[in-house]
């Protein structure tokens, strides 16, 4: 039998470093359907799964295989998917129903050039505001954005880990590039990785409340077979979890759910920062374009540019007081997408005028070159002058 985690120095690619990552991270169960170019995802899990006690199951379309690991939480397990763009788009239902229920769970989404069936084979970074605001209704969202197979394994398991902490579905924003990179990838000792496990009550079954803020506002949760008495819905509920139609119960509910996750910014928000003690023009940017970012920024550096990188390792929630407060200290900033605009416009939101915003897109299919956001820093510094 195969060790849960592959100790040592690796040659995969992203797909196969999430599969690892999510082992790693006490993953024992996903359920999924094949498509490109997140197949290799659950290819992996399906071998990989079976050989640490735990359960792949090839679902018939992407709403079952949503709804398969909200079940398999539930029922005490940590549980994944993975899919790209039309499945992505499939499984915004029952992510809702993950988000009302608080089920802490992990989506990864290898992202490739749409819309429809699009380019089913290359790259697209086309689906960052629908990972925010595809399903209905109140809610907040954690969404990490690895650049690396590297980070394939790392943000994987920090989407567990904050899935389980906050009780909500976490997604991991990769892209076709970032998936199927190949590169060494370095996997500590199970004793080195930090993991979180959800909160469990203490107090009796006749005293328990399923949706009763606990530390953080995150209710502690029982799984089905430990005793409690559960109800489970989807509807407004109250902290029983039972169903109430009435407009303070919605209010209290939404309130709590959003707050979860805005009230602990500082345990969520995550970004590295390059260069960006003097710069002048900000490039933020995240995936595989961070990558080509970086090359430009360190590119500009040796010709005398002052420029900087932010690279956002969690897209959302985006860090609105970081940026806002950023756009009054430089005198522009970029962002590389593979779309036609997403992202950035976060940053026309918070920089509010202080300071010019550009976008450098790509409707999908390929990469931003490092030469062209270099171009754009020089043509913002130019219009600055």
């Amino acid at each position: 039998m195969s060790k849960a985690v592959l100790t040592g120095t690796h040659f995969m690619n992203g797909d196969e470093a999430c599969c690892e990552g999510a082992l790693a991270a006490g993953c024992r169960f996903f359920a999924g359907y094949p498509i490109t170019p997140a197949t290799e995802v659950a290819e992996c899990m399906s071998r990989r799964l079976p050989q640490v006690g735990g359960v792949f199951i090839q679902m018939e379309d992407e709403i079952a295989s949503m709804a398969a690991i909200l079940g398999g939480s539930w029922g005490g397990v940590k549980s994944m998917t993975s899919t790209s763009g039309p499945g992505f788009s499939l499984m915004m239902e029952n992510i809702g129903l993950g988000v009302c229920t608080e089920t802490p769970c992990v989506v990864c989404n290898v992202q490739r050039a749409g819309p429809s069936t699009g380019l089913p084979t290359l790259v697209g970074q086309g689906d960052m505001m629908q990972a925010r605001w595809g399903s209905h209704g109140v809610y907040e969202i954690i969404a990490v954005a690895p650049s690396s197979p590297q980070e394939m394994f790392d943000f994987t398991i920090k989407a567990f880990n904050l899935s389980e902490r906050f009780r909500v579905p976490v997604m991991i924003m990769a892209d076709e590039v970032v998936g199927h990179m190949n590169e060494r990838v370095v996997i500590p000792s199970p004793e080195a990785i930090h993991l979180v496990e959800r909160a469990k009550p203490s107090v009796p079954p006749e005293q328990y409340l399923p949706y009763q803020a606990g530390p953080e506002g995150v209710p502690f949760m029982a799984n089905y077979g430990d005793g409690y008495h559960m109800h489970v819905t989807g509807l407004t509920h109250d902290e029983r979890g039972y169903p109430v139609m009435e407009v303070w119960a919605q209010e209290q509910m939404t309130q709590r759910i959003v707050g979860k996750i805005k009230n602990n910014l500082e345990h969520i928000l995550d970004y590295d920062l390059v260069c960006m003690d003097d710069a002048e023009v900000a490039v933020v940017a995240y995936g595989i374009s961070a990558r080509s970012a970086r090359g430009a920024v360190l590119a500009a550096r040796e010709q005398g540019i002052k420029v900087g990188l932010v690279k956002l390792n969690v897209a959302w929630p985006f860090p609105e007081d970081f940026i806002r407060d950023l756009s009054g200290r430089v005198k522009a900033m970029i962002m590389p997408e593979i779309n036609l605009g997403q992202m950035v416009l976060e940053l026309e939101r918070l920089s509010q005028g202080r300071c010019p915003v550009s976008l450098v897109s790509h409707p999908g299919g390929g990469i931003i070159t490092p030469g062209r956001i270099l171009a754009a820093v020089r043509e913002s510094l130019k219009e600055a002058a």
